[in-house]
């Protein structure tokens, strides 16, 4: 099958770095699969968990926090604002970003970042639900 690359960084260190058959990234207006040939998109990340198909049977999965996407025909490369592999993720750290998200909201008086904010906290516990921590 087709490959294209894929570059994943995160704040801290370069998670993810080879060749693949398909990445599914959490954008922002949803979920999207990137095959060999994709047309060319820049997307934000929301919270949730990329997951990086090597080959048939072979993958990994990587939790992201927010971020960005370039999608090529060729390569996609994501730029995370906080990121681990689903390996290194506990309940603790996951509450720890609810906690972080939640002080965020009570402290500003700004309605927009106030959804956000709200909506970021609505992802991530759908996160922890969703890989059972």
């Amino acid at each position: 099958m087709a490959t294209f690359h894929f570059d994943f960084v995160g704040p801290e260190r370069s998670l993810y770095s080879g060749e693949v058959e398909s990445v599914q990234l959490p954008g922002s207006e949803g979920e999207m699969t990137v095959l060999p040939g994709h047309a060319p998109v820049l997307t934000t990340l929301r919270v949730g968990v990329i997951v990086v198909t090597e080959s048939q049977g072979s993958g990994k999965r990587i939790y992201v926090r927010g971020g960005f996407a370039d999608v090529g025909p060729t390569s996609v490369t994501v730029l995370a604002e906080r990121a681990a592999p689903i390996e290194e993720l506990t309940p603790e750290s996951i509450d720890r970003d609810i906690e972080a998200a939640q002080l965020a909201h009570d402290a500003t008086e700004d309605q927009q970042k106030r959804q956000e904010l709200n909506a970021q906290i609505v992802q991530l516990q759908e996160t922890k639900t969703l890989l059972r921590l």
